[in-house]
């Protein structure tokens, strides 16, 4: 069971000028393995992460620290996330370097999209290239 891919939905922000970056995760069957969409739950995932998101702005106004590329959708094990991810996190909030930051998730990431929408479409999530890849 520690081996099974995690879904991770994560959102880059600032707040009254600090930076935040919460997420949300669940394990993953990877019923879409072969797909470039991530499936329903990812939809849910990001649906859920969004609305936590919505609900910091009664504490002020967001903004989106990573221009399109603030919203991402990460799979990796669950060993790599509960090892690497609070480190890379932690950092970044203390001022780490954002484009440094989106490179070691793609790293981290077994698969990893970028979530986006325009006025009139649904949902757009754009496939990452991997560490592999790059």
């Amino acid at each position: 069971m520690a081996e099974a891919p995690y879904l991770i939905a994560l959102a880059f922000l600032e707040q009254n000028g600090k930076r935040a970056l919460p997420l949300a995760g669940k394990s993953w069957g990877g019923e879409t393995a072969g797909s470039e969409d991530p499936g329903e739950d990812a939809r849910a995932l990001t649906l859920e992460l969004l609305l936590r998101v919505w609900q910091r702005s009664d504490e002020g106004g967001l903004q989106r620290a990573a221009g399109g590329a603030s919203l991402q959708l990460l799979v990796m094990p669950m060993e790599v996330m509960n090892a690497q991810l609070p480190v890379l996190k932690a950092t970044w909030l203390a001022g780490g370097d954002t484009d440094t930051t989106l490179q070691r998730l793609q790293a981290l990431a077994s698969r990893s999209w970028q979530v986006s929408v325009a006025k009139y479409e649904p949902v757009t999530f754009t496939p990452q290239p991997s560490a592999a890849t790059v």
